[in-house]
C-alpha cells in the first residue's frame, strides 16, 4: 500500500495522465512559438523586434527618438494656442496631444504612456486622483482579464489549435491566406450582431492565434526571402480583420452594442422615431455589407500577406488533426468554461430577440449577466477544475494566469479615464459645438457628416458609449434649431461612434488584437485612417438612403 506522499510520486517508467497533459501543453506551446502564434508583449525594443533590416531599424529609431522630443513641444504649443479654454480642459488638450504623440511614435512603451498620461493630469489639476483612476474598474477591465485568462488556459493546454485547425478543415479555408482572412472576418461579423464587439473578439482572439501559430510557418517557409514568423502581413490583416469585424458587425442590431442601445434611446426620447428590431436592421444591414466588403478587400491590400496560396496546407491540417489525437482532461476543462462565457454572453441577445429589448426581462437578464461578470465567472472556473484530483492540480495555475498581458489592460484602462475626462472636462462638447458653429453648417447632408465625423473623432480617443453620449444630444437640437429631421444625423452620429478604428484604445477590440503583438501600432493607424473615412461615407449615404426607404425620414 503506497502512502499520500507516494501516491503523488508518480513512478519515472509510468506515464500519468496528467504528465501526458503536461507534455501535450509544452509540444503546443513550442509549436506555438515556431510559428510565431505565442502572445507577446504590446511593446517591443528594436532589439526584441528582430531581423529588422538596416532601412527599417534606422526609421524605428527615428521615428521613436523624434517622438520622444515633439511629444513635449507640441504639448506645450497647443496649451498656448488654446488660451480660449477653460482651465481643466486646456491642460487636458495638452496633456492628450502629448499622450498622442507618444503612442503613435512609440517613444517609450505605449502603456507607460497611458499611465503616465493619467499621472500627468492628476498632477495639472484636471480631476483628482480617485476619479481618475477609478475607471479601473470599469467592467470592461474584468472582461479584459477573464477573456485573457481563458485564452492563456487555451494555448496552455492547446485548445486554440484545435479550433484553429477545425477552422482551417473548412473547405478552402486553410489553402489560402485571403478566405482564411475572410472567413474570420465573417464569423466576427455575425457573432458581433448579437453578443457585445468586445465579446466576440474575446471568443474569437486565442483561435486567431492559433491560425497564427498553425499557417505562419508555411507561410514564412513559401515567402521570397527571410520571413520572421511573428511579423507577417499575414498575422497583421487576420488580427485586425477579427478586430474591424466584430466593430463593424456590432451595428447590425440593436444589441450589437451598447452605444446602439443608448443612442436609440436618445433618439427615441428627443424625437417621435420609433426604431423597433427589424427597422434597425433594416437600415444598418447595407451598411455592415459594403463596409465588410470593403474591410476585405482594403485590409488585404494594406496589410497583403506574404503569399496567397500555401501550398500543403490541407495535407498539412489534416496531419496536424490526426496527430492532436482526443481531448485531453485540460482541454475539456478549458471548453466547459469557455462554452460557459459564451452561453452567458450570448443569453441576453437571445432573451432580447424572444421578449424583446425594451422589456423588463431582457433589462434584468442584461444588468446580471454583465460580460465582465461572466468573463471572470467562467475564468474562475479554470482555478475549479481539476485535471488531476489526487495530485490537487488543476486546469490553470496562477503563475501560468498571470502571463496574460497586463499592458493592453492598463493601456484600455487609461484609455477609459482619459476619455471620461474628456467627457467631465466639457471639452468633448466644446469641440462639437465649436465645430459645427465654424463650419455653419445648417442643412441635413452637411450636418449628418458633421456628425459622424465628430463621431467617430471622439470615438478614436474616448469610449464608443462616451462618444454616443456626447454627439447624439449635440447633434438633435442643431437639427432641430435647422428646421430638419434629426433622425437621420443622430442614427448616422451612433453608427459612427463605433467606428474607432486607429488606436489601440479605441475600442475593446482594437485592444484586445493588439495584445498579442502582431499589430505594429503603425499599420493600425494606417488601416484605421482608411476605413474610419470609408465608413464615414458609407454611414453618411446609407443611413440617408436607408432612412427614407423605410419610412424614418
Amino acid at each position: 500500500m503506497s502512502t499520500a506522499g507516494e501516491a503523488a510520486t508518480p513512478s519515472a517508467s509510468t506515464p500519468t495522465r496528467s504528465d501526458v497533459d503536461a507534455e501535450e501543453a509544452a509540444q503546443a506551446s513550442s509549436a506555438r512559438e515556431r510559428g510565431g502564434g505565442g502572445r507577446t508583449s504590446t511593446y517591443r525594443t528594436l532589439e526584441e523586434q528582430g531581423n529588422l533590416s538596416p532601412a527599417e531599424e534606422r526609421f524605428e529609431r527615428g521615428r521613436r527618438s523624434a517622438g520622444l522630443f515633439a511629444g513635449p513641444v507640441l504639448a506645450l504649443l497647443v496649451y498656448l494656442l488654446t488660451g480660449a479654454l477653460e482651465g481643466p480642459q486646456r491642460t487636458l488638450a495638452a496633456v492628450l496631444t502629448l499622450v498622442l504623440v507618444y503612442w503613435i511614435t512609440e517613444a517609450i512603451p505605449i502603456p507607460v504612456t497611458a499611465v503616465l498620461g493619467l499621472a500627468l493630469a492628476i498632477l495639472l489639476g484636471v480631476a483628482p486622483a480617485n476619479d481618475v483612476f477609478g475607471a479601473f474598474a470599469s467592467s470592461t477591465i474584468f472582461l479584459f482579464i477573464g477573456g485573457f485568462i481563458i485564452a492563456e488556459a487555451m494555448m496552455t493546454h492547446g485548445l486554440d489549435r484545435r479550433f484553429a485547425f477545425r477552422v482551417l478543415a473548412l473547405p478552402g479555408v486553410a489553402a489560402s491566406t485571403y478566405r482564411t482572412i475572410i472567413a474570420f472576418g465573417a464569423i466576427a461579423v455575425l457573432l458581433s450582431a448579437f453578443i457585445s464587439n468586445t465579446a466576440a473578439t474575446a471568443m474569437l482572439f486565442p483561435i486567431a492565434l492559433g491560425v497564427v501559430g498553425a499557417l505562419s510557418g508555411l507561410v514564412a517557409q513559401q515567402s521570397a526571402g527571410d520571413v520572421d514568423a511573428s511579423r507577417l502581413r499575414f498575422s497583421t490583416a487576420l488580427m485586425l480583420m477579427v478586430a474591424y469585424g466584430a466593430s463593424v458587425g456590432g451595428l447590425l442590431t440593436p444589441i450589437g452594442s451598447p452605444p446602439n442601445l443608448i443612442g436609440r434611446e436618445f433618439i427615441e426620447k428627443e424625437t417621435d422615431a420609433r426604431l423597433p428590431f427589424f427597422t434597425w436592421v433594416l437600415n444598418a444591414a447595407p451598411i455592415v455589407l459594403l463596409m465588410f466588403v470593403a474591410l476585405c478587400v482594403i485590409l488585404i491590400a494594406l496589410n497583403r500577406p506574404e503569399t496567397n496560396r500555401i501550398s500543403g496546407a490541407a495535407d498539412y491540417v489534416t496531419e496536424q488533426r490526426a496527430q492532436l489525437g482526443r481531448m485531453s482532461r485540460g482541454e475539456r476543462n478549458t471548453l466547459f468554461a469557455f462554452a460557459v462565457a459564451v452561453t452567458l454572453w450570448i443569453l441576453p441577445g437571445v432573451v432580447g430577440l424572444v421578449v424583446g429589448d425594451d422589456s423588463t426581462t431582457y433589462k434584468e437578464v442584461q444588468g446580471r449577466l454583465n460580460e465582465g461578470v461572466v468573463a471572470i465567472l467562467a475564468a474562475g472556473l479554470l482555478f475549479l477544475l481539476p485535471t488531476d484530483w489526487q495530485r490537487r492540480r488543476f486546469t490553470l495555475t496562477w503563475n501560468e494566469a498571470v502571463r496574460i498581458d497586463w499592458g493592453t489592460i492598463l493601456l484600455f484602462g487609461s484609455g477609459i479615464a482619459l476619455g471620461g475626462l474628456l467627457s467631465s472636462t466639457g471639452l468633448a462638447e466644446r469641440l462639437g459645438t465649436s465645430l459645427s458653429q465654424s463650419l455653419g453648417v445648417d442643412s441635413l447632408f452637411p450636418i449628418t457628416i458633421l456628425a459622424v465625423v465628430v463621431a467617430i473623432l471622439i470615438s478614436e480617443t474616448t469610449s464608443n458609449t462616451a462618444s454616443v453620449g456626447i454627439v447624439v444630444p449635440i447633434v438633435i437640437p442643431i437639427a432641430l434649431a435647422s428646421g430638419v429631421n434629426p433622425v437621420i444625423p443622430a442614427l448616422a452620429a451612433v453608427f459612427g461612434a463605433s467606428y474607432g478604428f486607429m488606436l489601440p484604445v479605441s475600442t475593446p477590440p482594437n485592444a484586445i488584437v493588439y495584445g498579442s503583438g502582431m499589430v505594429p501600432i503603425t499599420k493600425m493607424v494606417r488601416s484605421g485612417v482608411v476605413f474610419d473615412i470609408i465608413g464615414a461615407v458609407l454611414i453618411v449615404l446609407g443611413v440617408s438612403v436607408m432612412a427614407r426607404l423605410t419610412g424614418l425620414a
